[in-house]
């Protein structure tokens, strides 16, 4: 068996994961309002810490003092379509009393994650192209977040009011940035740092928008305290993965 094939069906294997963690929130018959909050408060934790753990630093590591910049773009662009655009063009959500997240801030979290979903395949494909045994040790330790970040997503979109289809669709498009990235390693020498930057910068802002000011507020007027603490767990999800990919690149 070819390394390529190697590469492919851990591409597949990955994104099979992602669509497995969207497939546990939208095949429920139904979920409860109590359920999607503890649901939200996992996601806005797990989309914290890609902020802080990985996009922010990556970002900056890359294309330096202007990482922030790009960052703050793009918090002010999300901030902007969803209180200034959607507002005036008035979607419907106001018409869904018990409305969670704005369509714009699922939207908003699906691209975040989206871009790095790619650089996950990347980083799988990458790995395994130059040394087989490393880039089988990324795969499971990359594979591991892919069901809660599924998950989040799927989330986020039932919360948005869209259907579990869409939910389903979601967490699919998000399974596919990660096999983009897989195949890419195939057409790409190397991706350009910058290029990098840019994009963890911008998607790092709009990340951060949605779990801060979309989510981590809903959480807020919740009277269960409980809700702070699966923040941490959805944190620690992320954190214990990320720390799992260091140690099997050390080695």
């Amino acid at each position: 068996m070819t390394v390529t094939i190697y590469i492919i069906l851990a591409g597949m294997l990955a994104a099979a994961a992602e669509i497995f963690g969207g497939a546990l929130v939208a095949w429920k018959r139904d979920i409860s309002k109590k359920i999607q909050e503890y649901l939200i408060a996992l996601g806005a934790g797990f989309l914290l810490a890609l902020v802080m753990i990985d996009l922010l630093p990556e970002s900056i590591g890359h294309i330096g003092a202007t990482a922030p910049l790009w960052m703050l773009a793009g918090f002010s662009v999300i901030h902007f379509v969803e209180h200034t655009i959607v507002k005036h063009l008035h979607f419907g959500e106001e018409t869904h009393s018990d409305i969670m997240v704005s369509k714009v801030a699922s939207y908003s979290a699906f691209w975040g994650l989206f871009i790095h979903a790619f650089f996950d395949g990347l980083a799988i494909s990458a790995g395994m192209y130059y040394n087989l045994t490393l880039g089988v040790m990324i795969f499971i330790a990359i594979t591991l977040h892919k069901i809660p970040e599924g998950l989040t997503i799927a989330s986020i979109m039932l919360a948005s009011k869209q259907s579990k289809q869409t939910a389903l669709r979601a967490s699919a498009g998000i399974a596919g940035g990660t096999m983009l990235g897989i195949l890419m390693i195939f057409f790409l020498k190397n991706v350009d740092p910058q290029i990098t930057g840019y994009a963890f910068a911008f998607s790092a802002g709009s990340a951060l928008y949605v779990s801060a000011s979309d989510l981590i507020p809903e959480i807020n007027r919740s009277d269960n305290r409980l809700l702070s603490v699966i923040v941490f767990v959805g944190m620690l999800l992320f954190y214990f993965s990320g720390v799992l990919i260091e140690k099997m690149l050390l080695h």
